[in-house]
């Protein structure tokens, strides 16, 4: 098979000061769009995964967009994305599952109108998460402390990490009411969405990427050890780790079944595995 045919790579300019990360992209919940941050016009923009085309082009920030999230989708694939930039605001956004698009208007530049705008960083945010269940946004900027906001805008409250933790770079959030914040330097910590901190960890690994399981029991890390771990959230107790890998992990997906794990290697390899929440969750009911 001639593989280069079908390889499709999106070749338009990100600006020169990001660093592409997991944070820098989203799929839709059909899996037919990319939508990718990043770009020095302060747009980011639309793909199709399929052609690789370039689908939609949106403005709405002052400066370049640097993560974007989006929250579980609805019947139809609507859902709200949420984008956060340099000039340390953010903005929620609405995709439209039928037209494929951010608002109504599939034209490919688009001047559409953000639901809401957050505030209350005041550096780069680095890192976002959106619950849509909860009605809650979190984030994280450069220096300082995680927010969440209600999807409205206002401000709700401060996460307070303890000393050691600074610069969150991942944010994850459970429906469950769970938010688990990775900062630099191998420190993770759980809060409830009321702002408790449940949770702090310390791991040896710089990590790249990381995904919750849809019930917000176990979260799945992943860095530039090549390592995938599944850990237990409630107690942050390591269940599992599966062989390494001979590159890091820079991204990370889960099968909608959850019983497949992809990850995006720093090699441009993919590496498939396999998972079984159930058999972690039985053993760990009868051992403990």
């Amino acid at each position: 098979i001639n593989v280069g045919s079908h390889r499709r790579q999106i070749s338009d300019l990100l600006d020169q000061s990001i660093q592409i990360s997991s944070q820098c992209f989203i799929i839709t919940a059909d899996n037919r769009f990319i939508l990718l941050c990043g770009f020095w016009d302060k747009s980011f923009r639309v793909y199709s995964t399929d052609t690789g085309k370039l689908t939609q082009i949106v403005f709405g920030h002052r400066d370049v967009v640097t993560c974007l999230a989006r929250s579980e989708s609805y019947i139809g694939g609507d859902c709200y994305v949420l984008t956060g930039s340099r000039d340390a605001t953010l903005l929620l956004w609405y995709w439209n599952g039928k037209h494929s698009s951010i608002g109504e208007s599939p034209g490919s530049e688009c001047f559409t109108t953000p639901r809401a705008i957050l505030t209350g960083h005041d550096c780069e945010v680095t890192s976002v998460s959106v619950c849509a269940e909860l009605g809650l946004v979190i984030s994280g900027c450069k220096e300082g402390p995680c927010l969440v906001h209600s999807m409205n805008g206002d401000l709700l409250r401060t996460l307070e990490a303890p000393e050691s933790c600074l610069r969150p770079r991942l944010i994850q959030s459970s429906t469950e009411g769970h938010c688990m914040i990775y900062y630099d330097k191998g420190h993770f910590c759980l809060f409830s969405v009321n702002g408790k901190l449940l949770r702090h960890m310390e791991v040896q690994d710089n990590i790249k990427a990381m995904l919750l399981s849809r019930d917000g029991q176990y979260l799945l890390t992943g860095g530039d050890g090549g390592v995938v771990s599944v850990w237990q959230v409630s107690d942050l107790k390591q269940l599992f780790t599966f062989p390494g890998c001979d590159a890091g992990i820079r991204s990370m997906a889960m099968s909608h079944d959850q019983r497949c794990i992809i990850t995006g290697m720093a090699s441009g390899s993919i590496v498939l595995f396999y998972n079984d929440f159930n058999r972690w969750h039985h053993e760990y009911q009868t051992r403990y």
